[in-house]
């Protein structure tokens, strides 16, 4: 009774739901390659042995791979969501439109650059130009990334000038407050992912002189924060 009670558990079911998205497997795996990348720097500044610092060093290395592999091939959808957004002239505010375009394409060409060098990073065939496409996937993911935090500051000063507009006093403007409140706890949310995802482009790139710890840990934040987003759309 008991393995059955587990096995037919909502919580089971909701698990293999989450592990059956690409991008449920993907997040894990980027939780886990962030926290060994922060791990790693910890014992190597502790004066720890080898031994206990390769496997944390390899895991970092190894799951940097297999995400490589999960993404080839997503920059499409990324050219086809900034086309669509692009087209979006009738629900939604004109700099969140621009945004969203500059967002998704900023994110397509990181995805085709580090397409670019899988082979490479795989040891399948060397290209002497590895080095130089992977920077320039880091500075569209850069862009990718400002775009979106951009759009999260003007989305919570919009939504500040919203709630000074309601009347908490009925009963729509209770509703209204809530949803309000519902919005900006999300975009706060993203906007703390985007600024941790940052360091990564920003340190890779030169534009900030961060050190494996904070860049591991950033990474972390913001990985969580995808797996909990990830979790509660397979609920």
């Amino acid at each position: 009774m008991t393995a059955d009670a587990l096995v037919y558990h909502p919580t089971v079911s909701h698990y293999l739901r989450f592990v059956a998205t690409t991008v449920g497997r993907d997040k894990l795996l980027r939780t886990l390659q962030y926290f060994s990348r922060f791990y790693a720097w910890y014992l190597f500044r502790t004066n720890s042995p080898t031994r206990l610092i390769a496997p944390f060093e390899a895991i970092k290395k190894q799951f940097a791979l297999t995400r490589k592999a999960l993404r080839l091939g997503k920059n499409v959808e990324h050219f086809k969501a900034a086309a669509a957004a692009m087209d979006d002239t009738k629900s939604r505010d004109e700099f969140l439109r621009y945004c969203a375009v500059g967002r998704q394409l900023g994110y397509a060409m990181y995805l085709s650059f580090d397409m670019a060098t899988y082979l490479d990073a795989a040891g399948i065939w060397k290209l002497e130009t590895a080095k130089r496409l992977q920077k320039e996937a880091y500075r569209a993911w850069f862009v990718g990334l400002l775009f979106n935090t951009m759009a999260g500051v003007y989305t919570l000063w919009g939504l500040r000038q919203r709630e000074q507009e309601v009347n908490k006093t009925d009963g729509e403007g209770v509703v209204e407050s809530k949803k309000i409140q519902r919005e900006r706890n999300a975009t706060n949310l993203q906007l703390i992912s985007d600024v941790c995802d940052l360091t990564i482009p920003g340190s890779a790139l030169g534009y900030a002189n961060l050190d494996d710890g904070i860049v591991g840990l950033a990474g972390t934040m913001s990985s969580l924060i995808s797996v909990w987003a990830t979790w509660k759309k397979t609920a």
